[in-house]
């Protein structure tokens, strides 16, 4: 038995739910007959345990059981009489002042909102294109040849040498030895032997890398070194220690040249250097469309965000924060790292929760009220599309269709693209062109 809903908010609702505890008791006592039947204990033969000992064992477990039964099923059908949508999980309290003979427990809970979309046909979103020419497609050999370097002794005769004289300079490898010490001790990390980098990465900081420049092997350097505030080394973060390095190799970079060999070691076979170029095009071609199809959805989402109108359950907010702390320490996990006595704060996830089910229900709606749902041909397509990169396109339809939750995704997937199509052909969108080095960059930033 349930009495009325009674509305404490916005989205809040509290159901009073009321059964006699003799209805407990009967369905306790059928299930410790049951059991009782199975039951083992020392000296007894299976199934003829007596009763008491069934009960003193197992009774505190099935009433338990029995009463989150009854307490859920007339939670469940309260809810269905009174065509509640629930967010989220109920909170369930007894009543202390139940009438005697009674059980009686407030259920607290809330409800999915109403979602109101603004007129679409008044939103103004700006989209993004990019295109791939030439530049691009020489930018990304260079990076290929650099990926693919080797190195030479500097200093040998020859082109890049000049018989034992040759300086260190910026795309040299070089290997050092170096010890740094603060107020004249050497600290833990400030030292080593060996050590191998490539001036101008990066890798080091600027004024050890220009402390490199410019030395030959077998030269040494002392020069002070100022770490920043936020240099990950606490210990040293805002000290000014000095270094001493010695060098003890120089090697020149030595790029492949861009030729038929090159070619061959990128997959084009008959190492035509035309049939390269295209094949490059095509892949930064399909990265830009992806990007570009990202930038243009979160420029949906950020329109719908703002033109909608709903309350969020804090229910589902906090069930996406503690999944997206979940994913985090799963995540750091997997790249090796100690997460065991990390903390996760809740304030970490709540606002990237908060949007992300505040998007879910816009979508929701959205998808409800124009039949925007994924059909199969739809999803088939888009895995279809997925396999052109891969060499058995077949394995890659085999891999999804044989998961549901696989397809789960997929679907999911389609979905937001024709909730995208559908609000960009309703809105006032301007379309702008940006570099590829931008695409590329807020994309890796995002």
């Amino acid at each position: 038995m349930a009495t009325a809903v009674e509305t404490l908010g916005k989205l809040e609702r509290r159901i009073t739910i009321s059964f006699p505890l003799s209805d407990v008791r009967s369905e306790v006592e059928k299930r410790l007959k049951v059991q009782a039947k199975s039951a083992r204990a020392p000296g007894f033969r299976p199934g003829k345990v007596p009763m008491k000992m069934v009960a003193a064992q197992y009774g505190y477990q099935i009433e338990t059981e029995v009463l989150n039964d009854k307490v859920g099923r007339a939670f469940n059908d309260a809810a269905n009489e009174n065509n509640l949508r629930v967010a989220g999980f109920p909170k369930i309290e007894p009543k202390q002042d139940a009438p005697e003979g009674q059980l009686t427990f407030d259920a607290t809970f809330e409800v999915y909102p109403e979602v109101e979309i603004g007129d679409l046909s008044q939103v103004d979103i700006e989209t993004v294109k990019s295109n791939v020419t030439d530049v691009e497609i020489d930018k990304t050999i260079d990076i290929l040849r650099k990926q693919r370097v080797h190195f030479h002794t500097k200093g040998e005769a020859g082109e890049h040498g000049d018989g034992g004289e040759a300086v260190a300079a910026n795309g040299d490898r070089v290997t050092v030895d170096f010890v740094g010490k603060i107020d004249d001790v050497e600290f833990p990390g400030g030292k080593a032997d060996d050590y191998t980098f490539v001036l101008g990465e990066g890798r080091m900081l600027p004024e050890f890398e220009a402390a490199t420049v410019g030395l030959k092997v077998g030269e040494s350097k002392t020069f002070p070194l100022a770490f920043p505030e936020d240099y990950h080394g606490k210990d040293v973060a805002g000290k000014t220690a000095e270094f001493t390095i010695t060098l003890k190799k120089l090697e020149w970079a030595h790029l492949p040249e861009v030729d038929a060999e090159f070619a061959k070691s990128l997959g084009v076979a008959d190492g035509d250097l035309a049939k390269m170029r295209e094949d490059i095009k095509v892949n930064l071609e399909r990265e830009v469309a992806g990007r570009v199809k990202a930038r243009n959805k979160e420029a949906v989402m950020d329109a719908l965000v703002k033109t909608a109108t709903l309350e969020v359950p804090q229910a589902l907010i906090a069930q996406d924060t503690e999944r997206l702390a979940e994913m985090t320490r799963q995540d750091m996990a997997q790249r090796g790292m100690n997460v065991k006595d990390v903390p996760f704060p809740p304030e970490l996830f709540k606002d990237k929760a908060e949007r992300r089910v505040r998007l879910g229900l816009i979508l929701s709606k959205l998808v409800g009220d124009n039949n925007l749902q994924a059909t199969p041909e739809q999803v088939k397509a888009q895995i279809e599309d997925f396999a052109q990169s891969y060499e058995d396109p077949r394995e890659v339809l085999k891999y999804y269709y044989s998961d549901r939750r696989r397809l789960a995704e997929v679907e999911a997937l389609v979905l937001e693209e024709n909730v995208v199509t559908y609000v960009l052909g309703l809105s006032k969108t301007s379309t702008k062109e940006i570099p590829f080095d931008e695409l590329m960059g807020s994309a890796q930033q995002g």
